[in-house]
């Protein structure tokens, strides 16, 4: 291995230590050639996750990484419905797309790679409520979890009954949230007539 190969490869390792994944243009612009790439994959130092996505073979797989991969190709996007309910861990049903909101007028950003769903929300929906979460080295919006309880129980033809129920019980039985904070939040964002029955069948003491 001639020694500018090995810089290569040593830079490589370092940025995927750094960032867990890296895309095919981000090692070329620190310097990593396509075939210092190729040769990494072939040595099993680093595993090719997509279409031009890499990371380390150490590296323990993160279920949210592509979250990571869509908030790095649109810096707008704020992860929602259940893409939002499975990341706060409130269902253990893991959508296949990753579920992400624009605002009303924005313009949908290409994105490749991971598959996803994307929904436009109109203010105040789209504004409100965002929290924001390192994944991957990476800044990642996503709504707060009352905001995507009261969402998920607003928009019934995106997130079945059910799911919605069984996550209102699981944040109320892991304390991620008060009732009252849930109430005020499926007021603020119109769903208190919908959701209000469930919460107070759940917080009953009868």
């Amino acid at each position: 291995m001639s020694a500018t190969t090995s810089t290569q490869r040593n830079r490589l390792l370092s940025y995927l230590e750094r960032h867990e994944i890296a895309r095919a243009f981000e090692l070329r612009s620190i310097g990593v050639s396509a075939t210092t790439i190729s040769r990494a994959v072939e040595a099993g130092d680093i595993i090719r996750i997509g279409r031009g996505l890499y990371q380390a073979a150490d590296n323990e797989p993160d279920l949210n990484i592509n979250l990571a991969e869509v908030a790095k190709r649109a810096p707008k996007a704020v992860i929602c419905l259940l893409s939002a309910l499975a990341f706060h861990g409130l269902t253990d049903q893991l959508p296949r797309k990753v579920w992400f909101t624009i605002g009303a007028h924005d313009w949908p950003p290409k994105i490749p790679y991971p598959p996803t769903r994307m929904v436009r929300f109109r203010e105040p929906y789209y504004s409100e409520g965002i929290e924001t979460h390192p994944i991957g080295g990476t800044r990642v919006r996503v709504y707060s979890i009352p905001k995507s309880i009261a969402d998920a129980f607003r928009n019934p033809k995106l997130v079945d009954r059910s799911v919605a129920i069984e996550c209102l019980k699981s944040a109320l039985e892991q304390r991620k949230a008060r009732p009252a904070e849930l109430m005020l939040a499926a007021n603020d964002y119109g769903a208190g007539k919908r959701m209000r029955p469930y919460l107070e069948a759940l917080t009953s003491n009868g």
